[in-house]
């Protein structure tokens, strides 16, 4: 039986793993930054979730 492994070079590998990183520091940043701006509205916090959502559902819908 064959070898049918991948042949993927470690420079490669390493700049996957590098993106996969850059991308989890991105996602902790907006969350840090998304967590501020609720504490900040606190009270909105309700609205402001049923007006994403609205929006997400019209342009779904192509209305938006």
């Amino acid at each position: 039986m064959p070898d049918t492994r991948g042949n993927v070079e470690v420079e490669t590998l390493l700049k996957v793993v590098l993106g996969l990183l850059a991308l989890l520091l991105a996602l902790e940043l907006v969350e840090v930054v998304v967590g501020g701006v609720l504490a900040v509205l606190g009270p909105l916090r309700p609205l402001i979730t049923v007006a994403a959502v609205v929006l997400l559902v019209l342009w779904l819908l192509d209305r938006v």
